[in-house]
């Protein structure tokens, strides 16, 4: 992935935390910047077919304010940073937002979702269920304390063999090509999954054929979660990137049971590139 465009996606009610950190990724990629600032209207109780209150117009247009006050706020920090860049804010309803999110990503090479981000429930969900389901497009998960870069010097890919897998990989291999070490984690391998010609040693001959130098680590979870697993040898290798396929299992399960996507974007303490 050559990125050349990064997208982000603010709350009116965030401090400057994210924003902060796509413009440090900009820099280091030469990149342009888009900026979506979302507020999320408020839905009349009894629902859109009754006649609204006077307060719920009040509160409207006092979100509607705010929101282009933050616009301001963002574009000056923008051109102070002497980025190129377009900022842009969007008042909708909750429901619209995860398909309006999701288009705009689509036009750039990477989302950024920052920690503040993460913090807001309410946006969190359709910035990342947007950016993920309907953008075709990576994101890039910073926590908090995190940089945010897309030239890290130790990469941990989380390989399964699903299309989830490939993607990000294939997405990354210019993140990979950079870093100094790219281990490929598999859980739970038996003794041949790794042999020549099986699907998963491919992974490691595919990103040989682009330079990439990798080690194969088989991982066995012993009673662990595989999230906590993953989190673990990332620690142990001294990571500061994760590689890994989002929602390999169904998104309805994804949502009841949590799974491994989710954990990992609320409890990696380091960034993780991810694609759907």
């Amino acid at each position: 992935m050559s990125c050349r465009s990064v997208f982000s996606v603010i709350g009116i009610d965030q401090c400057d935390r994210d924003i902060l950190n796509a413009i440090h990724l900009c820099k280091e990629q030469d990149a342009h910047l888009s900026v979506l600032i979302v507020s999320l209207a408020p839905t009349p109780i009894g629902g859109y077919g009754v006649v609204v209150s006077g307060a719920w117009l009040l509160e409207r247009e006092a979100d509607i304010a705010a929101m282009k006050k933050r616009e301001k706020q963002i574009i000056s920090l923008v051109q102070t940073a002497g980025l190129k860049a377009d900022v842009d804010s969007y008042y909708c309803e909750r429901e619209w937002a995860e398909e309006i999110i999701g288009q705009r990503a689509r036009f750039s090479d990477v989302t950024i979702i920052g920690p503040d981000l993460l913090h807001q429930p309410a946006l969190k969900t359709p910035a990342l269920t947007g950016a993920l389901f309907h953008s075709g497009r990576p994101i890039l998960v910073v926590p908090t304390g995190a940089r945010a870069t897309l030239r890290p010097h130790n990469v941990m890919l989380a390989w399964d063999g699903r299309i989830e897998a490939v993607r990000a990989a294939r997405e990354a291999v210019n993140v990979m090509a950079t870093a100094v070490d790219v281990h490929v984690a598999i859980v739970d391998s038996d003794s041949n999954d790794v042999s020549d010609g099986s699907p998963r040693a491919n992974i490691a001959a595919y990103l040989a054929r682009h330079g990439i130098k990798v080690k194969v680590d088989r991982l066995h979870t012993c009673g662990m979660s595989v999230a906590d697993l993953l989190k673990q040898h990332a620690s142990e290798i001294s990571a500061d990137m994760i590689v890994m396929g989002a929602y390999g299992h169904s998104r309805l399960r994804e949502r009841l049971f949590g799974g491994v996507t989710r954990t990992m974007i609320e409890t990696s303490p380091i960034p993780v590139f991810m694609m759907r």
